[in-house]
């Protein structure tokens, strides 16, 4: 499938699934930013991370479709939302000069996409599961901006992964329901451009 027509599905996949109401939602927990948001962002900013314009190879690693909704306290979809993401490769490396450890970098994978979400407060990526970065469990990084309302950056982790009892970060968010919001499952995707699928619901709080 070409590039164009890839992201053109991407974008136009059904809404997802609705959210149960009941009651008010617990926004997401912020996390940090870390030290390796890119300081240079990469020429593609788009939401397909795994398909680098220019370079014939897909990026190593399993290729993953990442959607979810943001949402406000009501769980009302928040449209018109910036949503960031940024992680390591598969070999552990970000784009960031500050990450000058000895692994090469995987040059097939974008490292950072963006995506503005519809009225349905829907996103959607393609990228990688993510890998344990060193002293960290696996995860990814996201930052949103919805107008109106009070900007999140925070982190996504997944389940099952071994690392996360160990994680000082994730395990530093005390109330064990919204710890538990940011532990998100993978699993076999149906689809013929992913192996494995996950969502992850953003709730931001009010201004």
């Amino acid at each position: 499938m070409k590039r164009r027509d890839l992201l053109s599905a991407i974008a136009g996949a059904a809404a997802l699934a609705p959210v149960s109401a009941l009651g008010a939602l617990t926004p997401t927990p912020a996390q940090s930013r870390g030290p390796f948001y890119p300081d240079r962002l990469p020429l593609g900013r788009d939401n397909d991370l795994v398909q680098v314009e220019g370079h014939p190879d897909l990026a190593r690693g399993e290729i993953t479709d990442l959607i979810g909704r943001v949402l406000d306290a009501d769980g009302e979809p928040l449209g018109g939302a910036l949503v960031e993401i940024w992680q390591c490769d598969a070999n552990g490396r970000y784009i960031h000069r500050g990450d000058s450890g000895g692994r090469p970098r995987d040059p097939g994978f974008q490292g950072y996409g963006r995506f503005e979400t519809g009225p349905d407060g829907g996103y959607r990526f393609r990228t990688i599961k993510p890998v344990p970065y060193p002293g960290r469990a696996p995860h990814i990084h996201f930052a949103v901006q919805a107008p109106g309302r009070r900007p999140l950056v925070t982190q996504m982790y997944v389940e099952g992964a071994p690392e996360n009892a160990g994680d000082w970060l994730l395990n530093a968010v005390a109330d064990p329901v919204a710890r538990a919001a940011l532990i998100v499952p993978f699993r076999a995707a149906r689809s013929s451009t992913a192996a494995l699928s996950a969502q992850f619901d953003l709730v931001l709080a009010a201004p």
